[in-house]
């Protein structure tokens, strides 16, 4: 008997949760296949066999586990089942196929016999039922143990959509156990506010030439790179470009020195089935436009599938989360500590502005910034929204940061 055991999967991790079953008590598994899925506080990973045998569970889905606990026991001695080994049996020749076709319909219908005279309902109830097409499962009986009655019927066929009328006044409650990551994410969330004196500034963006080239030219772009054209991107380098223009937005507080980085390790936030998740583009200042949606249509993907690793989502020094996505029109997103800043983008939604004198419809995007206070100055946090907002109504100036003309001037 093998003992599968929780495996180290980082230096500040002590412990996981075991997020699901993948096999059953007793199923025969084969070597290197997974077996379950364990969260921990800032990913999700499989657990796999290490030999082929017969399977014992020990933990439950749910449970705490310590590193080195403990999750089953494989009995590799055990014989492989002969329905494991033995071959799919081959096609029935011509002549066998009626026989088996009528031995299965007779077979399949007994169950649904027996269906109908396990339903408790008078026989009133179900003649209405059988006439309206109201299956019992959408009636809530009142009659002595759950039996329908007629007036439960009535009800039901009054009420569409609600079991017996009384859904809308249901008091019924759910608790379940917090995940790991949902429990790390609320404790960093309120460690953010206790810690950091963080404050927000606000600005809006024009996305006019941004949203123009990528009509324009997002066809050609993915034909060419192989990528969509997307919104990322472009905020990508503009904060880039900004982070290197004001460097404490771009560092963070470590006991009572500053950190400076002289790279962009930009983070992003990212909704995954099990909650929020924030993976890391590397050196995001060096990458092209091109480059940078492939890294994140690559860790968006990921984080759909829980499959990013905990190098992917440890460090970074830079925040942007897209809370437009969802409909959001404005927001105070809250710093990713140690980090000092994050930008919130939110949706783009057509506004009259006043353009040279006169009202003109633009789609408008509110831009917010926030930012720990004890590091970064009104003016610092101010003049780096300024500036991306510059950079992103100016699409040009990404190349490198300046007008062309004004370069080649040298103004």
């Amino acid at each position: 008997m093998i003992d599968i055991k929780v495996p180290t999967v980082g230096e500040s991790i002590s412990e996981v949760s075991l997020a699901n079953w993948l096999k059953k008590e007793g199923d025969y598994v084969n070597r290197d296949e997974v077996l379950c899925e364990l969260e921990s506080e800032k990913a999700t990973f499989e657990l796999n066999a290490e030999q082929a045998g017969i399977l014992h569970l020990i933990a439950k889905e749910g449970d705490t586990l310590a590193i080195g606990d403990v999750v089953c026991q494989i009995d590799e001695t055990a014989a492989k089942p002969a329905s494991a080994a033995t071959p799919a049996p081959e096609a029935p020749k011509k002549e066998e196929k009626a026989a088996p076709a009528k031995t299965e319909t007779k077979t399949e219908a007994k169950p649904a016999v027996a269906a109908q005279s396990d339903v408790k309902a008078t026989p009133v109830a179900q003649a209405i039922m059988a006439e309206k097409q109201v299956k019992p499962t959408e009636v809530k009986g009142s009659g002595s143990l759950g039996r329908i009655m007629k007036q439960d019927v009535l009800e039901a066929l009054s009420h569409p959509g609600r079991k017996g009328g009384n859904e809308a006044f249901t008091r019924d409650e759910k608790r379940e156990k917090m995940s790991n990551l949902r429990r790390t994410v609320s404790r960093r969330l309120v460690e953010a506010k206790n810690s950091t004196a963080m404050l927000t500034t606000f600005n809006e963006v024009d996305m006019t030439r941004i949203m123009d080239i990528r009509k324009q030219y997002k066809d050609t772009f993915k034909e060419s790179h192989g990528v969509n054209l997307g919104f990322m991107s472009f905020f990508t380098k503009a904060c880039c470009i900004a982070l290197q223009e004001w460097p404490a937005v771009n560092a963070y507080i470590d006991g009572e020195e500053l950190v400076y980085h002289h790279y962009c390790d930009i983070s992003i936030a990212v909704s995954a089935p099990k909650g929020l998740v924030v993976p890391v583009i590397r050196n995001a200042e060096s990458l092209s436009m091109a480059e940078v949606e492939a890294k994140v249509g690559e860790l968006a993907k990921k984080a759909r599938e829980n499959k990013l690793t905990i190098e992917e989502m440890t460090g970074g020094t830079f925040t942007i989360t897209n809370g437009g996505v969802f409909g959001s029109l404005m927001s105070t997103p809250i710093i990713n500590i140690p980090q000092s800043a994050i930008l919130g983008m939110h949706k783009i939604q057509e506004r009259p502005m006043a353009i040279n004198g006169k009202v003109e419809v633009r789609p408008m995007m509110y831009l917010a910034l926030s930012y720990d206070h004890r590091i970064i100055d009104g003016r610092e946090s101010v003049s780096f929204l300024v500036r991306v907002k510059e950079l992103l109504e100016n699409p040009e100036l990404l190349l490198f940061g300046q007008d062309p003309v004004k370069t080649l001037l040298e103004l």
